[in-house]
């Protein structure tokens, strides 16, 4: 899902050729999935790509750098790596009883 997706089905009506209100929703979806990983829960925000990019922004990496995973330009590199946060989101939420559970 791009950030324009998001945007249009979460009917955010947020304007992403805004920087500040692109800043502002990239914030928002790295404090859902900090607080996701606290809970034990995989990270959604590698759902969301960058429209015109195969991967996720440094942001991302960052984030996930904060929350232990390694260095972010080595995660950047390591395309195993986000296939498999992407893959445990969907294995994840694809369960019935996590979906009854946590929405």
């Amino acid at each position: 899902m791009s950030y324009q997706n998001l945007i249009y089905e979460a009917e955010l009506g947020l304007n992403l050729e805004n920087p500040h209100e692109k800043s502002m929703l990239s914030e928002v979806i790295n404090e859902i999935s900090e607080r996701e990983y606290r809970e034990g829960r995989p990270l959604l925000s590698s759902l969301v790509q960058v429209k015109g990019q195969k991967n996720q922004g440094d942001n991302f990496f960052r984030m996930c750098e904060r929350l232990g995973y390694g260095n972010w330009k080595e995660l950047k590199k390591d395309s195993n790596f986000i296939e498999q946060q992407r893959e445990a989101c969907r294995e994840f939420w694809s369960e019935q009883d996590n979906f009854d559970q946590y929405l």
